[in-house]
């Protein structure tokens, strides 16, 4: 699995110590980290929340990526963002029981996390326990036991009624605003990351032209 980490401005200073502790936890399962910034408070490129969640949808849409870590001050904004998207379902995840329960109930693919509210002493333990519990297991199987199929059917209906509720993810790129989306695209790193990763040619030749 690729793990896009994505920082938002106000908790930009800790992009390293957030991706130290997903590396150490899920390469030695097999999967791989892709860090898409911000990388420090001071970066040209900023993104807000918002712009992380269309970061993450082109991302995810694309099939750059598999999952996305993300989140802000609370969790509370970015999860709303990733989720006003086709092809993302976000949970907020706050510690590892949160974790363990989006990936086997919700099945998603995105997670908000608090980096500020309640990000004190012990704040480094408590991302990897959470890592731990969300990549380190096969997702999807339900939670509880007796509770397996109907999560597992619920999933499903709720993947279908975010295919009737949202637009396609080439007529948002389109639509929303260029100078915006222009700027979601140009992290440092971003070129470099994505376009060698990028899976669908029509998202890839939109948001090349859009980088000229």
């Amino acid at each position: 699995m690729k793990i896009a980490l994505i920082n938002e401005n106000s908790q930009a200073a800790k992009n390293s110590m957030i991706e130290a502790a997903l590396k150490e936890v899920v390469e030695p399962m097999g999967h791989e980290v892709v860090n898409y910034g911000m990388y420090s408070a001071e970066d040209e490129a900023q993104l807000t929340y918002v712009q992380c969640g269309l970061l993450a949808a082109i991302l995810l849409n694309s099939g750059a990526v598999d999952f996305v870590v993300t989140g802000c001050g609370t969790g509370e904004g970015a999860m709303l963002a990733l989720n006003a998207f086709p092809g993302v379902l976000c949970g907020h995840v706050v510690d590892p029981s949160d974790g363990y329960m989006f990936a086997q109930i919700n099945d998603g693919n995105a997670i908000a996390m608090p980096f500020a509210k309640g990000f004190g002493w012990g704040a480094e333990l408590n991302l990897k326990y959470t890592f731990e519990k969300l990549f380190g297991c096969e997702s999807g199987n339900g939670y509880p036991p007796e509770r397996v199929v109907p999560e597992q059917r619920n999933k499903k209906i709720l993947d279908g009624i975010k295919k009737i509720t949202h637009t396609d993810m080439m007529t948002i790129l389109k639509n929303v605003d260029q100078d915006f989306l222009k700027a979601t695209v140009s992290g440092a790193k971003f070129k470099e990351l994505f376009f060698d990763s990028c899976k669908c040619p029509e998202i890839k030749a939109y948001i090349e032209n859009i980088l000229k």
